[in-house]
């Protein structure tokens, strides 16, 4: 054999060498994906982790701005009120990074078993689906981390979005929970078009409001469409907004009737 064909031939095992390592890695990275997308606390747990990457490092900006800040007012170039509203940034960022760590705590909580989700479904809980079992998980997951009826949240959701992720109202709402810009930073919604961030977002705010009306869905359905200064300012009853009514009547007409029917 001549040494020309012998490095042809080492040239040949080393290119087929290099497909079969690229095949292997393929099908790796395939599984991994495969077994995310079927692990959604995994995926949930990921996507804290990605929030809480953003808070600290919003949190490492805002102290070197107060450090900056603290020597400015030493140096009587800025005021007393300057430097507080700095330092309100900055305690709101930490806090923002101490919750979403309790989260990821929480995420890390074993799931629960085929056996246990069936025992509850025997107990009422109600069967309903978005037609995206990754929605289905998310508002499943944090309906039972704020202790929110994950079917009111589906009912609300379909009220609000018809399940559409990227809807967007005349009025700027935006998200599966329709959030208003206001309502979306209140609650730490850094993009309302995230199906996570939004559902997380619109639970938080139906649990304040169910926790501001004593329980009563009626006015916290009414409060989730025209705030909750418009119900208090009518004696905590239903605004006279026709837009308003409408929306309370039929979410009601879905939820208790499918409780009556469980």
């Amino acid at each position: 054999m001549t040494l020309t064909a012998i490095f042809t031939g080492f040239r040949k095992a080393a290119l087929l060498l290099g497909f079969v390592v690229i095949g292997v890695f393929s099908i790796a990275s395939a599984q991994a994906q495969e077994t995310a997308s079927a692990n959604p606390k995994s995926e949930i747990k990921s996507r804290l982790t990605d929030l809480s990457n953003l808070y600290k490092t919003e949190v490492e900006r805002l102290e070197k701005r107060h450090q900056q800040s603290q020597q400015l007012f030493n140096d009587g170039l800025i005021s007393r009120v300057d430097l507080e509203k700095g330092e309100k940034e900055l305690a709101d960022a930490r806090a923002k990074v101490e919750q979403i760590t309790k989260e990821i705590a929480t995420a890390d909580q074993p799931a629960l078993t085929p056996e246990i989700v069936s025992e509850l479904a025997a107990a009422g809980n109600q069967v309903w689906t978005t037609g995206d079992a990754k929605i289905d998980n998310f508002i499943r997951y944090y309906g039972g981390q704020y202790g929110v009826d994950p079917f009111l949240i589906y009912c609300t959701m379909s009220q609000e979005s018809s399940f559409s992720a990227g809807a967007t109202s005349p009025k700027g709402a935006q998200g599966l929970m329709q959030l208003m810009p206001g309502t979306a930073a209140r609650y730490g919604v850094t993009n309302p078009y995230d199906v996570a961030q939004s559902i997380k977002g619109g639970t938080r705010y139906l649990k304040d409001l169910l926790k501001m009306f004593n329980g009563r869905v009626d006015l916290a359905l009414a409060g989730y469409n025209a705030g909750e200064g418009a119900v208090m300012k009518y004696g905590n009853t239903i605004p006279p907004y026709t837009e308003t009514r409408n929306y309370v009547r039929l979410i009601l007409k879905r939820y208790t009737t499918k409780k009556q029917v469980s």
